[in-house]
């Protein structure tokens, strides 16, 4: 190599090497560019999900709120007509609760809750059936009442046809209060429908499944009868949920919950009844009662054990 040659490759040498740093230079700008825009557009996705959560935690709370209300003018008109409240006063401590929880809830809690308020306005519906039935009854319980002060006549006549319907109905629920319901077994069945009897483990319980037969009983007439079934936990309280199926009986006077139920048409042939209830979370520990009703009374009864 001469000396004319050296100085010109030095200087293609040099040129190069600038040419690859301005490369690798631009290549880390893109890349810085690229990470902050992707930071970005997670961070904003993240804030957008936020706010759509905040937005239905703000909805729900506008339909707790909207549904106490409507429970409060059920509950009043109801009191005021002379009915039953008892159920509609527990439904509304619960909704009171709800909305007096302080942390925000998740997604899946609010669309299990805008579900329980989706079936309590059904049950309002019912109960609007309920009030018209009331005002009904109040205004031909009025027009009787006037119509009796007239007449003192007609007044003894109507007590004794009233009388002879109360024994006529006494006797009705005296013999179907001798229904029994036997071999009551309770199971806990699995995703993979395999059942498990008398105790049982959470993991092993996806439906809870109660049968049993109706005994014979020669005295009872054929017909239709309404059969309930309570699941009580191990402190007393009726496992129920209205979105399920659950709801209301009246039991010596007063309005109770029940888990499931069922009618059949008796017929004296030992029916087998099979009732299936899946709670949806997990059970406590403890020994559980199964209470059997039919026409106003208590038919059987028995126990399952939670390990």
């Amino acid at each position: 190599m001469t000396k004319e040659e050296l100085p010109e490759n030095n200087q293609n040498g040099t040129e190069k090497g600038k040419n690859i740093l301005i490369i690798v230079l631009i290549i880390l700008v893109l890349l810085s560019g690229w990470r902050l825009w992707n930071d970005h557009r997670e961070k904003s996705q993240k804030n957008e999900e936020i706010l759509i959560l905040t937005e239905e935690n703000s909805d729900l709370n506008i339909r707790l709120d909207s549904m106490t209300y409507q429970m409060d003018l059920r509950i009043q008109e109801i009191e005021k007509l002379g009915g039953n409240v008892d159920s509609l006063l527990q439904i509304r401590e619960q909704l009171v609760r709800e909305r007096q929880r302080e942390r925000s809830r998740s997604a899946a809690e609010i669309e299990q809750l805008n579900s329980r308020i989706d079936a309590y306005g059904k049950m309002l519906s019912e109960k609007d059936a309920d009030i018209i039935r009331l005002r009904e009854q109040n205004v031909q319980l009025f027009t009787e009442n006037e119509e009796l002060k007239t007449d003192k006549a007609e007044v003894e006549e109507e007590v004794v046809k009233l009388n002879i319907e109360k024994e006529e109905l006494e006797e009705k629920v005296t013999i179907a209060s001798k229904l029994k319901a036997e071999n009551i077994i309770v199971s806990a069945v699995n995703s993979r429908g395999r059942e498990r009897e008398d105790e049982f483990r959470n993991r092993q319980l996806t439906k809870l499944k109660v049968s049993f037969n109706i005994a014979e009983n020669s005295v009872a007439p054929e017909g239709i009868r309404d059969v309930y079934v309570q699941v009580l936990a191990p402190n007393g309280q009726v496992i129920f949920d209205i979105a399920k199926g659950s709801g209301t009986f009246e039991l010596n006077g007063k309005e109770e919950f029940y888990t499931s139920k069922q009618d059949f048409l008796f017929n004296n042939t030992r029916q087998q009844l099979t009732y299936y209830y899946e709670k949806g979370s997990e059970y406590d520990k403890g020994i559980y009662a199964v209470k059997v009703f039919s026409e106003g009374s208590e038919i059987g009864k028995g126990t399952f054990e939670i390990k």
